[in-house]
């Protein structure tokens, strides 16, 4: 059966104010920007880390079975889609985020297209589960999965197009303000544990878009995995010397393990491996490609598990 795969989707690092005031404003005056600045950023990024995945994964789920003309009520197994989370809060959050300053017209425009396209695959997906959860198929001959599937296809297209102008509008104003902050961090502190957890979390960006380009360049991936594993290194070395904070073991497990997967797919890149027959069948099935040892799947896995830590507070 004809599979189509699509890649899995980074969560995004909280958004994070710059580490210091800038010199032509009031302290006060321009950490306030900052802080509401990071309260309209965050809005977004919370939409997108709760329902980009999940809206992908159902269109992955849909295509594991479905060829690219749609259901032919013939297929030896039918898996319907997936439902994902409610999106009213989501859809409340980037309202009163657009209402905020600093104002940014075209990213909010893009907040406000997210909205539209995630509120409109809802109540779709709902639809189509509902269809196919109940085998409905089986009384109309596959006629409504035939007629929802020109709906979906445009419905995630729509997504998958907004979802990608707000990440990008996102990732923009994330990197300039860590870029910022490593700066300010490393001029008050020096190269502690604090400047180490912030490199690595830039590095890992770098490293992970390196090996995602439409067409990998190996010496961008060797040069970004090499800064990565020096800085791994560095943060483990710095970690509770001379009084220093002490990292958490999950968040350097998390950030070693992100290492081991991106040089076994530069490895596999380097070498030109190709995936057993056994890993492809893996990587076929929805969801299970991270099941696979340097698979982009996997890597994406890693990196994920990597911005959890860090968002749940491995950054000092």
């Amino acid at each position: 059966m004809r599979r189509t795969a699509f890649l899995a989707i980074a969560t995004i690092v909280l958004a994070l104010g710059p580490a210091a005031a800038q010199q032509d404003q009031p302290a006060s005056s321009a950490n306030a920007a900052s802080a509401q600045l990071t309260q309209k950023l965050n809005a977004y990024v919370g939409c997108i880390n709760r329902l980009s995945a999940r809206s992908f994964e159902s269109r992955e789920r849909y295509f594991s079975w479905v060829g690219k003309n749609g259901p032919t009520g013939k297929e030896r197994i039918i898996y319907g889609t997936y439902t994902i989370y409610d999106t009213a809060d989501c859809k409340k959050d980037v309202a009163a985020a657009n209402a905020m300053d600093p104002h940014d017209a075209e990213l909010e425009a893009a907040a406000n297209a997210y909205v539209t396209a995630v509120t409109a695959l809802e109540p779709l997906l709902k639809e189509a589960d509902d269809y196919y959860s109940q085998e409905n198929y089986k009384d109309d001959k596959m006629a409504k999965g035939k007629a929802l599937h020109p709906r979906l296809v445009a419905a995630w297209d729509a997504f998958a197009n907004a979802d990608k102008a707000l990440r990008g509008g996102v990732d923009v104003i994330n990197d300039k303000r860590a870029a910022e902050r490593l700066a300010a961090i490393e001029a008050s502190e020096g190269r502690k544990s604090h400047y180490y957890v912030e490199a690595l979390m830039i590095q890992a960006k770098r490293l992970l878009r390196a090996q995602q380009a439409d067409k990998p360049d190996l010496d961008a991936i060797t040069r970004s995995l090499n800064e990565y594993e020096a800085t791994v290194k560095a943060a483990e070395e710095a970690s509770g010397k001379d009084g220093d904070a002490k990292l958490g073991s999950m968040f350097i497990g998390s950030a070693k393990s992100f290492l081991t997967t991106a040089k076994q797919l530069m490895r596999r890149v380097r070498d030109k491996v190709p995936y057993s027959s056994g890993e492809k069948m893996i990587m076929s099935n929805a969801g299970a490609g991270w099941m696979v040892e340097g698979s982009p799947a996997r890597l994406m896995r890693d990196y994920n598990q990597l911005v959890d830590g860090y968002n749940r507070g491995a950054r000092i």
